[in-house]
This record gives structure tokens, C-alpha cells and sequence, in this order.
């Protein structure tokens, strides 16, 4: 796939202020992981699709894109550690589906990825718009609100209602020191 490069004048000057302040939000280095990005791709691959299509905004069907990669369903190694921190192992293979696609929204050209655990095709998708739609500047604080963080609290609360029907099976074992005759 052909790639478009900018290249900068020799006279082009650099300005002193912040991205921000030039109304633009800051993007990490290229190359470097940015962890907005990878706190909602998380919440997003996580969540059941029929959640994420629940949430999603109505505009999300009404959107210009073309697949770069159409969902694809594959395997991926899961890996282990002995402990937690010893050395790693080969723990079993289990099914993926991903996704990428470019959306063409408010005259920007944005590219989402969507990588789920299993089969459903139809969520690999919705990730993958939902991460480019994340991106646009203008639609992340809306997204946020409305989508990732209901989704990101329903998590939780899974979470801590499956932590606690683990501690009402928790046995307390004890010994009785006996004295030495």
C-alpha cells in the first residue's frame, strides 16, 4: 500500500508552543504506545458487542469507510509464566478476530484497529470504527462520555461481582498446634 510522505521546507520554522495550545491535542511520539489509546481499545475489545452496539451512536452506521484488513478470524499463542514471573510458557491457542479499517469523517482521514477474543466478525468492526472515531479530536470527549466509560463501569462492576461469589466460596483453613508430649 502506497504511503504519503510531508517533508518539511528548509525554512519552515518551528513554533515554540504546545500542540495544545494550538488547539490541537498532543499525540505521543510516533512509535510510541499512547495510553488513552490502548485504556479504550481494552474497554472496547473487552466489552460483548451487543453492549457496544447498545452504546454506539446512530451516526456510527452512517459513516464513510473502506476495510484496509476485513475481519479476519485467526489463532493466537496465549503465553504463561510459571509464579506470575518465571519462565515462560506455551499455554494453548485461542481464537482472534481482527480488523482495520480508514474512515473518512469531518475531512480527516482516520485508521481504527479492533482485535477481539473469538469469532463475531461484527465486533472486530465496531472496534475498529469506534477506535478511529476516537482518535478525531472532536468526537473523543462524546465517545468517551457516552460510550467507554458506561462500558468501562459495566467491567467493573462484572468484576467485582464475580470477586465477590470467589470470596463467598473462600475456606479459611487453620491448624491446631499441638503441644510436644
Amino acid at each position: 500500500m502506497p504511503t504519503s510522505h510531508t517533508a518539511a521546507s528548509e525554512t519552515e520554522t518551528t513554533s515554540a508552543e504546545p500542540a495544545a495550545e494550538a488547539g490541537q491535542t498532543q499525540q505521543p511520539p510516533r512509535g510510541r504506545p499512547d495510553p488513552a489509546r490502548q485504556r479504550w481499545l481494552s474497554v472496547l475489545a473487552k466489552s460483548p458487542r451487543e453492549e457496544l452496539e447498545a452504546l454506539a451512536p446512530d451516526s456510527l452506521h452512517s459513516l464513510t469507510w473502506r476495510s484496509l484488513r476485513a475481519p479476519e478470524i485467526g489463532t493466537l499463542m496465549l503465553r504463561g509464566r510459571t509464579g506470575g514471573d518465571g519462565a515462560a510458557f506455551n499455554l494453548g491457542e485461542t481464537t482472534v478476530t481482527r480488523c482495520s479499517l480508514e474512515v473518512e469523517h469531518a475531512g480527516q482521514s482516520l485508521i481504527g484497529h479492533g482485535y477481539v477474543l473469538g469469532r463475531d466478525k461484527r465486533h472486530a468492526q465496531l472496534v475498529a470504527l469506534l477506535d478511529a472515531l476516537l482518535q478525531h479530536p472532536q468526537q473523543r470527549e462524546a465517545l468517551e462520555t457516552c460510550v467507554v466509560a458506561p462500558l468501562e463501569a459495566m467491567q467493573d462492576a462484572r468484576r467485582r461481582r464475580q470477586a465477590r461469589k470467589a470470596a463467598a466460596t473462600k475456606v479459611n483453613f487453620f491448624t491446631l498446634v499441638r503441644g510436644d508430649d
